[in-house]
C-alpha cells in the first residue's frame, strides 16, 4: 500500500473499485439533480450501484439508518430518494414484510 501525501494509507488501495456507466454521470445526474431537484436520489443511486456492484446482484439487507451513515443523508431524505428512484424505475425494493429491512435491485434501463 502507499501512501497519501496526508501520511496515512490510501483508501483506493484497499477498496476495489466498482465502474459506473457514463450515463449514470453524463444523463442521469442532470436528470436527478437538475431536473427532478432531487440529489439525494442521485446520491442514493450511486450507493446502491456500488452495493449491488453495478446491478450484478442484490443488495443484503440494508436498513435506512445504515444508508443514512452511509451517504450522509437524514432517513427522511432516504426515503423520499428510495421512493423516486423506484417511480423512475432505476431501484426496486423487495421486502419480505411490511416492517422487514429491506433488500435494493438497482435498474439500468437505458441498456435495454
Amino acid at each position: 500500500m502507499r501512501t497519501c501525501s496526508c501520511g496515512s494509507e490510501c483508501y483506493s488501495d484497499r477498496v476495489p473499485g466498482v465502474p459506473v456507466d457514463p450515463y449514470v454521470f453524463d444523463v442521469l445526474m442532470g436528470d436527478l439533480i437538475g431536473h427532478d431537484r432531487q440529489p439525494s436520489a442521485f446520491v442514493l443511486y450511486l450507493l446502491i450501484w456500488r452495493l449491488t456492484d453495478g446491478g450484478k446482484k442484490k443488495s443484503e439487507p440494508i436498513s435506512l439508518r445504515t444508508l443514512s451513515e452511509r451517504t450522509g443523508l437524514s432517513k427522511r431524505a432516504i426515503q423520499d430518494a428510495a421512493d423516486r428512484l423506484e417511480r423512475r424505475q432505476l431501484i426496486s425494493i423487495e421486502r419480505q414484510m411490511p416492517t422487514a429491512v429491506p433488500v435494493y435491485r438497482l435498474h439500468k434501463p437505458w441498456q435495454r
